[in-house]
């Protein structure tokens, strides 16, 4: 707030996250005023912003139209859906380079989308920051659950007196999401029926807004692609499937539908990669991905449960559970700062696993299990890694002095795999790219390496791969 040479801020998020309150809010408390301007009413505003963009002459009209005067140091200019108005957002650069003085907020639910469809863009003048529903933690906190949020925010491992309270809570998450009206609505009456009725109105302002923004010849192929994520996520597999929208759709059909409602904030989107290592984004096949929805609550009111399901269980509740599950895992995950976390890996086979996970340096693999389980295929090779690379390690090593490697191959291979989360990974990654420059069909995969017999035979067929690739291209 009190930098010198600050830029424009501007709030990103969808309709109905709590952008305007949270701007206004924070002018309350840290301005002696704040001048409100909703760029929607663009009949008033249009003619502030038109001609030359020079901000003293538009803070003198903005002082007029908010009734007071404007001071660099006491006020704060908020610009409410600023994407309604190009040269508002394009004002936003001589405002970061002529008077960085004045402290300005933008809001815009469908700033991405007016940016996909040309709208000139200050780049390198303005800061951004996200907003997005409330996460599990701040649902607590707008529960009342401070003392349990800063027991377990300090580290406490010892939660099982508190396993019954959380997993409630955690019911509760599913059913109410965290869009702040319907946290609103649930915190007033603790009734599920009101809370129903508000996420229904949003999921209606949403659908609204598809025909009142969205190109005309987009809209039905928006709502297609809407209608269908339910479906989508209720599938084992979660991969987003085209013909599922309807009979015989395509990609190329639908692609910008998709990137609509992913501009627009409704709609979240992991992508498979063919390897997990960093980085994720370069190994991502932007042709198979899973989409989300923004919130666990809408996803569970768009389907149609009844609250009553999740609280008391269900048997043909049980695989819709794990789509909620993944949904609420994906939104968390949103929430943590400088995470690359909307990627996922998948085998050949069956295994998958959910979310990968990287900071840039390292992958991290994520399961997300609806019940306590601990049985996953791609789990229990996990636990085993770190004795399998060591064992692959030596033996590699063992190759290369005895000269059956070239010189310094062992170190090339081990990095190959380095990025591998798990020996499942390693097995998988040698089935589909070892085994084929070879040529040979070594039998069955080795799931895990017990002892040095298992370690030296992997060796080889290592050898065999690496031998090959020297030869075509050393």
């Amino acid at each position: 707030m009190e930098k010198r040479n600050r830029k424009p801020l501007i709030l990103r998020g969808a309709r109905q996250v709590g952008k305007t309150w949270l701007l206004k809010e924070f002018g309350r408390i840290c301005f002696k005023n704040v001048c409100y301007v909703n760029c929607e009413q663009k009949e008033a505003l249009e003619q502030i912003f038109s001609g030359n963009l020079v901000p003293n002459k538009i803070i003198e009209q903005l002082s007029v139209f908010c009734g007071f005067r404007i001071e660099p140091q006491t006020t704060l200019i908020i610009l409410d859906e600023v994407q309604e108005i190009p040269r508002a957002l394009t004002s936003l650069k001589y405002f970061s380079e002529e008077a960085p003085q004045y402290a300005i907020c933008c809001a815009g639910s469908l700033l991405g989308v007016a940016l996909h469809e040309g709208t000139s863009f200050p780049v390198g003048k303005v800061d951004f920051l996200d907003l997005r529903p409330m996460s599990f933690k701040e649902f607590l906190l707008a529960n009342g659950e401070e003392l349990l949020v800063s027991y377990i925010l300090r580290g406490e491992r010892n939660l099982a007196p508190f396993t019954d309270q959380l997993t409630g809570l955690l019911k509760q998450y599913f059913i109410i999401g965290g869009m702040p009206a319907a946290v609103q609505t649930w915190i007033e009456t603790h009734d599920y029926f009101a809370v129903d009725d508000v996420q229904q109105g949003l999921i209606d302002a949403y659908e609204n807004d598809f025909s009142k923004h969205a190109p005309r010849n987009l809209v039905e192929k928006i709502r297609y692609v809407w209608s269908s994520i339910v479906s989508q996520l209720a599938k084992e597999n979660k991969k987003f499937v085209y013909g599922l929208i309807r009979e015989g759709a395509r990609a190329r059909e639908y692609e910008d539908a998709l990137m609509w409602l992913s501009d627009a904030g409704e709609i979240l989107r992991t992508y498979n990669v063919s390897k997990p290592d960093v980085p994720l984004r370069a190994y991502a096949d932007l042709k198979s991905f899973k989409v989300f929805l923004l919130d666990v609550g809408l996803l569970r009111c768009l389907s149609g449960l009844s609250p009553r399901v999740i609280l008391e269980g269900s048997r043909i509740f049980e695989e819709f559970k794990g789509a909620l599950t993944e949904q609420y895992v994906c939104q968390e995950l949103q929430t943590i700062p400088r995470l690359q976390a909307n990627y996922y890996w998948t085998s050949q086979a069956t295994a998958e696993i959910d979310f990968l996970l990287s900071d840039g340096l390292q992958v991290v693999p994520l399961e997300c299990k609806a019940g306590y389980t601990l049985n996953a295929k791609s789990l229990t090779p996990r636990k085993t890694h770190k004795n399998t690379h060591e064992k692959l390690s030596s033996a590699l090593q063992e190759e290369e002095e005895k000269g059956l490697l070239p010189k310094g191959s062992a170190k090339d291979a081990l990095a190959l795999v380095s990025g591998l989360a798990s020996s499942m990974m390693l097995d998988a990654y040698f089935e589909q790219h070892v085994l084929k420059l070879v040529g040979k069909n070594i039998g069955p995969r080795v799931r895990r390496l017990h002892d040095k017999e298992e370690a030296e035979r992997l060796a080889k067929i290592i050898l065999l791969g690496i031998t090959e690739y020297y030869k075509n291209t050393k």
